[in-house]
C-alpha cells in the first residue's frame, strides 16, 4: 500500500484506538427524539436519604446465600439486604456481572430467608409498623427473573410509603477496559437515551431501566406504577448507584400493596433479551455508528450458524468485508502508484523552485493535472470505510459471543491469545508472548516495505520512516487487544499484502 493510504488507514485507526483507550466512559448515545428532564421526584424526602445514605460495602454483615441456577450458574444472595451481589454465567467461562447490592431496598431493616427453592427465593423483614415479603422467581425464559415486593400494613394508621429499588451500586473499574463499555439506560415509553454514569441524573416516567458493562446487563421494569429513575455518585466508594423511586402509596391498616417488577440479568444478546421483552432490545448499542454495528453482528450470527466457530466466522468477515471494499482500495492503491511514478518529477520541481513555495504549488498541480492524477482520490475511499471500521470495533469488542471461544491455539477470542506466559515481566508487553500481533506487525512492515518507491529525497525519507513506525505503534496497540478483534486486523493485513505484491508484479 503506497504512503497516502497508509497514512490515512493508519491515522484513522490510531485516533479510534487511542480514543478508546484514554477515555473512561462511552460519550452518551442520546435519541434526540426524547428529553429527559431532571425533575422533583414523587417523595423527594426519599431522594435526599439516598444522597445521605451511602453505600457502605465495606462495612456488610450478614450471610451470603449461594443459589445454584441453570440459566446463568451462580447467583450471590446478600440475606440482610435480600439483594443480588453477585451473578456468574457458566456458558460464558464463569464471567461475572458484580452489582453488590442489586434489586435492594434503600433505607430497609434487615430481612431474612423465608424460603429458598430451586425456582424462587424468598426474604422477609417485619415491624410494628408493616411487613415487606421480597419474592425472586426464576423464569422459564433464559436470564428472566419476576421480583414480587409486598408491603403489608401493620399498624391502626394509614401507611404512605415510598420506596427506592436500588438496581445497583457499581464501583469504578480498575481496568479501564471494562470500564468505559459501563453506562446505564433509560426508557421512557418507546423512546430511550444512554447515560454514563460519572454524573448525578434524575429521570422521570421511567419506563424501564438498566445497567450494563462490556458484556452483561440488568433490565428492570415495573408492571405498573409511575417510577422514577436515578443515578447518585458516592466519591467515598468511588462508585455509583442506580435506582428507580415509586411514587406515594397509601395502604390501609391491614391491606397489602403488591408491585411486581420484570426483569432481565444476563449476557447482551438479542436472542435472550427478546425472549423475554422484544422492548428492551435498544440496550445492546454499538455507538455513534450502531447502524453498521447491528448489521455486522447479524452477519456474524449467520455465519456462525454455518461454520460453528467464531475465530473462522471472523476470518469470513475480513475476506467479505475485504471484497466489498476492493474496488476502492484498487483504485486507490493505482492512484496511489500513478503518484509514485510522477515523483521524481515533483523532486525536481521542489529543487529547482524551493525558494517559491506558490509557484511551486501551482507547477506540481499542473504536472497532476496533466497526467490525469488525483492526489485526493487515495483519501476518499477512505473516509467512506471509517464507519464500518469503527462499528466493527466495537462489535468485536463488545460481542459477548466470543467469551470464552476458542480458535486453534487462542483459548478466548475475548481476550489476548496468549501464545505462552511467562514467568517474568517484559517491559511494556507484561507477561505474555501474544502471536498475532507480533504477526500482523510483521505483515505490515512487509506490505510497507513493498509498496515503497524508489525515488529519494524528503519523500523517501517518510516512507523510510513509516515502514518501521507504523507496524511498532499497531503492535504495541493491538499487542492487549481482544485476539478476535486482532485476528480480523491480521486477516485485513494478510489481503492487503497478497493485494501489493499482486500490484508490484503487474508492473
Amino acid at each position: 500500500m503506497q504512503k497516502r493510504i497508509i497514512l490515512a488507514f493508519s491515522l484513522s485507526m490510531l485516533i479510534m484506538i487511542t480514543w478508546s483507550a484514554l477515555v473512561s466512559k462511552p460519550q452518551p448515545i442520546v435519541n434526540k427524539e426524547v428529553a429527559l428532564s431532571e425533575v422533583t421526584l414523587p417523595k423527594q424526602e426519599v431522594l435526599n436519604n439516598i444522597a445521605e445514605a451511602k453505600p457502605s460495602l465495606a462495612e456488610k454483615t450478614g450471610r451470603d446465600i449461594e443459589v445454584i441456577a441453570d440459566q446463568w450458574g451462580k447467583i450471590i444472595f446478600s440475606e440482610n439486604e435480600a439483594a443480588i451481589s453477585d451473578v456468574s454465567f457458566k456458558n460464558y467461562n464463569y464471567q461475572n456481572l458484580l452489582l453488590n447490592e442489586g434489586l435492594s431496598l434503600k433505607g430497609s431493616n434487615k430481612f431474612v430467608l423465608l424460603e429458598n427453592t430451586p425456582k424462587s427465593i424468598k426474604f422477609v423483614q417485619s415491624d410494628k409498623d408493616k411487613k415487606i415479603i421480597k419474592d425472586f422467581i426464576f423464569c422459564k425464559p433464559k436470564y428472566c427473573i419476576e421480583l414480587y415486593i409486598s408491603i403489608t400494613n401493620n399498624s391502626n394508621t394509614d401507611l404512605k410509603f415510598a420506596f427506592p429499588l436500588v438496581l445497583g451500586v457499581i464501583k469504578d473499574s480498575k481496568d479501564q477496559l471494562l470500564g468505559r463499555y459501563e453506562d446505564v439506560t433509560v426508557a421512557v415509553a418507546n423512546k430511550f437515551t444512554h447515560v454514563n454514569l460519572k454524573n448525578d441524573k434524575d429521570f422521570s416516567n421511567v419506563k424501564y431501566l438498566s445497567y450494563r458493562d462490556r458484556y452483561f446487563s440488568l433490565i428492570v421494569e415495573p408492571v405498573e406504577g409511575n417510577y422514577s429513575g436515578y443515578i447518585r455518585r458516592f466519591n467515598g466508594i468511588k462508585g455509583s448507584e442506580i435506582g428507580l423511586i415509586s411514587g406515594d402509596y397509601l395502604i390501609k391498616p391491614g391491606q397489602t400493596h403488591i408491585e411486581k417488577f420484570a426483569i432481565y440479568l444476563g449476557p447482551q444478546d438479542l436472542s435472550h433479551i427478546n425472549n423475554v421483552s422484544t422492548s428492551w432490545g435498544n440496550i445492546v448499542n454499538y455507538g455513534t455508528f450502531d447502524f453498521f454495528g447491528q448489521i455486522i453482528f447479524q452477519s456474524m450470527e449467520m455465519i456462525f450458524k454455518i461454520v460453528h466457530n467464531w475465530g473462522v466466522v471472523i476470518i469470513i468477515l475480513g475476506v467479505f468485508i475485504y471484497l466489498l471494499f476492493y474496488p476502492l482500495t484498487n483504485k486507490q492503491m493505482r492512484s496511489m502508484k500513478a503518484m509514485q511514478a510522477l515523483q521524481p518529477k515533483v523532486e525536481e520541481l521542489r529543487a529547482r523552485l524551493k525558494d517559491n513555495p506558490q509557484k511551486l504549488n501551482k507547477e506540481i498541480m499542473a504536472l497532476y493535472r496533466e497526467n490525469k492524477v488525483n492526489p485526493l482520490s487515495g483519501c476518499l475511499p477512505i473516509l467512506l470505510q471509517i464507519p464500518i471500521f469503527f462499528a466493527l470495533y466495537q462489535v468485536l469488542m463488545r460481542s459477548v459471543a466470543l467469551k470464552g471461544a476458542e480458535f486453534l491455539w487462542i483459548k478466548d477470542l475475548a481476550e489476548p491469545d496468549r501464545l505462552f506466559i511467562l514467568p517474568k515481566n517484559i517491559p511494556l508487553l507484561g507477561n505474555e508472548i501474544n502471536l498475532l500481533p507480533i504477526l500482523m506487525a510483521i505483515g505490515m512492515f512487509m506490505q510497507n516495505k513493498l509498496s515503497m518507491s524508489s525515488s529519494s529525497g524528503a519523500s523517501a525519507e517518510q516512507q523510510k520512516l513509516m515502514m518501521f513506525m507504523l507496524p511498532i505503534v499497531f503492535g504495541f496497540l493491538f499487542y492487549h487487544m481482544p485476539s478476535g478483534l486482532v485476528l480480523y486486523w491480521f486477516v485485513n493485513s494478510l489481503l492487503m499484502l497478497v493485494n501489493q505484491i499482486k500490484l508490484n508484479l503487474a508492473k
